[in-house]
């Protein structure tokens, strides 16, 4: 009777590779995993039915990676994938296993990539080859790829390749490697043409069929963005605002630093947010779980390892912020939610190259996934309203208003402003952070607001170039004016990193920001003057070397008292006008020559008498 594998460690991997699988988060292996590995550990050949998704990278490159000699740098695996995407996902899996082997080189070959580029790569040298059967073929016709050192071949997605056309290529690259080589051949399906290529090239192979059996909470309902438009932060706190039944999330990255970034974004942007990764103590563990359970914290960023045993009723939502590995993590993610009876949601943030990844994971949950459409603005405007107006009924409700009844009607009859005027004032103030009309301030509102299929991404439809500076331009006048932020060269901060705190989390373009001037404890920048309330109010928050800036617009007074103030004459405001720049003058008074419009400079396109014109290209 064999011993049930609970964990990477029954299956005799080395030190270094359990080390790596723990801090991305691998607890225990799937079932393709626990099949595999130890068959290929022993050397032996291996025919695998899988479906993408359930663990079967991890099921080769463990394996493979255990028995590399790291001293050689002859290419000793090669995996062959129908496609560049794959091949890349693969590599950076292997990568990503071999984080603490001193020296280990993996190099992917597709079409589409420099032919000199990867010509130099080889040259050096590396232990691990991926690539698709096209490139590796004209590789080894040019002698720039030799396999006499391969011990081991990988075909992924087999009849994937079938499919594509490229089963014969498949067959012309095996004739041309070592006979003794150990070769492992992985495919969804087993098609006849499969097996006949499985009979021909693996020796007395041992056969895993694995079916994923993975299945979500009915309880979960389960939604995907595809990623395009405007950054994935923007995204997810668009999503949260308009969600009816949000009460605490958990948001899930891929990297420690993830969470920690992630987390002082949202905090920036006046959320709730704490991050919980491996490198915390469990008493800080603890603690964010707790605050998460007595509602001081509605969203945790956690990498999969950390949220392990997460069971917190109030999680309504999970969000994918990036797409996990495999299904398994997927599952293990949404499984956050959807608890003590309560109806969850999980929302999956989908780049265009991981749609493969979405089917899969469809396939492995056996539920479709919806695709949605980011919130416009007029609906984030609108459940902003309603949740201030159900405030204030509830207010009115529940809290003893005497006192400030008699405030009120004393500015009603000392000051002749009548009762609904007083309230829209204060209504003004209360939501001067959070305005209840959003403006436009250039981020890019109202585009991909549509959802889109699991297929191609499209891409958005072209301005026409009379209508884009009316979108792009969210301050008209061009007038700057000078605002102070609390962040200066006593911390350490660079122009640099305020141009990209303020353009990034503002999305105020680089054309809207004019000079910056460091100073020991604060720093000033030119804006545009007069932000709006919302976007001041976000940059207020906005963390810049750790410190948030609270900026504020200087007055008259105070920009005239800095020192080492450097103004340029002919201002942005009258050149947006259409004003002339003023002459520059050489030291000595003497006016200099303006440079010469761009068409003059550059020169106009010259007749060549007939002549073809050529043109070069890098290969």
């Amino acid at each position: 009777m064999t011993t049930p594998i609970t964990s990477f460690r029954d299956l005799e991997l080395p030190a270094p590779l359990l080390s790596a699988l723990a801090e991305v988060g691998y607890e225990t292996p799937s079932p393709i995993q626990a099949a595999c590995i130890p068959h290929l550990l022993a050397g032996r050949d291996l025919l695998g039915e899988a479906q993408t998704g359930t663990g079967k990278t991890a099921a080769f490159a463990l394996p493979a990676l255990a028995r590399l000699d790291l001293a050689n740098f002859r290419p000793q695996v090669l995996v062959l994938t129908p496609t560049r995407e794959l091949a890349i996902q693969v590599a950076e899996a292997f990568q990503k296993y071999a984080h603490h082997l001193p020296g280990f080189h993996v190099l992917p070959l597709y079409g589409g990539q420099s032919m000199v580029v990867q010509l130099r790569q080889l040259k050096r040298g590396a232990h691990v080859i991926v690539g698709t059967p096209g490139r590796i073929m004209d590789h080894l016709e040019r002698g720039s790829l030799v396999l006499d050192g391969l011990s081991t071949l990988v075909l992924d997605e087999a009849d994937e390749m079938l499919r594509m056309g490229f089963i014969d290529d498949v067959e012309w690259i095996l004739e041309h490697t070592p006979a003794e080589r150990q070769t492992a051949l992985f495919s969804a399906t087993m098609p006849e043409a499969i097996r006949r290529v499985a009979h021909r090239h693996l020796r007395e192979p041992q056969e895993v069929k694995i079916r994923a059996a993975t299945a979500t909470v009915a309880a979960i309902r389960q939604r995907y963005w595809q990623v395009r438009g405007v950054d994935k932060l923007d995204a997810l706190t668009r999503i949260l605002e308009v969600e009816d039944d949000f009460d605490a999330a958990i948001v899930f990255v891929r990297t420690k630093t993830a969470t920690v970034e992630l987390a002082e974004r949202l905090e920036a942007r006046g959320y709730a947010a704490a991050a919980l990764n491996g490198d915390m103590t469990q008493g800080l563990r603890e603690q964010v779980i707790e605050r998460l359970k007595n509602g001081s914290l509605d969203i945790v960023v956690a990498t999969d390892v950390a949220a392990r045993g997460i069971d917190v009723p109030r999680v309504s939502h999970v969000i994918n912020y990036d797409i996990p590995y495999d299904t398994e993590a997927y599952v293990h993610r949404i499984g956050r939610t959807g608890r003590a009876g309560r109806q969850g949601t999980a929302i999956l943030f989908v780049a265009p190259r991981e749609t493969r990844m979405l089917k899969s994971i469809e396939r492995a949950t056996r539920q479709p996934i919806e695709a949605i459409a980011l919130p416009t603005r007029e609906a984030v405007a609108g459940r902003r309203v309603a949740q201030f107006r159900q405030q204030i009924v509830d207010t009115l409700e529940k809290e003893d208003l005497a006192f400030f009844m008699d405030v009120i009607n004393g500015v009603e009859e000392e000051e002749g402003f009548k009762a609904h005027e007083i309230a829209a004032a204060l209504a003004f103030l209360a939501t001067r952070d959070r305005p209840l009309q959003i403006e436009e301030t250039g981020r890019g509102w109202d585009v991909a607001t549509a959802p889109q299929s699991a297929g191609r991404a499209e891409r958005p439809p072209r301005e026409r170039r009379d209508e884009a500076p009316a979108r792009r331009h969210a301050f008209s006048d061009g007038q700057l004016t000078r605002y102070r932020i609390e962040v200066g060269r006593e911390h350490g901060v660079s122009p640099k990193e305020i141009v990209g705190a303020i353009a990034n989390e503002g999305g105020i373009e680089g054309r809207y920001i004019g000079q910056i001037h460091l100073f020991d404890d604060y720093s000033t920048v030119e804006l545009p003057k007069a932000l709006p309330a919302e976007l001041l109010g976000l940059l207020k928050r906005v963390r810049v070397r750790q410190r948030p800036l609270a900026i504020r617009e200087l007055g008259a007074a105070e920009a005239e008292a800095l020192p080492e103030r450097r103004r340029p004459t002919g201002g942005f405001k009258e050149r947006a006008a259409g004003g002339e720049r003023p002459p520059r003058k050489w030291e000595g008074g003497q006016e200099r020559p303006r440079a010469k419009p761009s068409g003059e400079r550059h020169g106009a396109p010259k007749p060549h008498a007939g002549k073809p014109v050529k043109r070069f290209r890098k290969d």
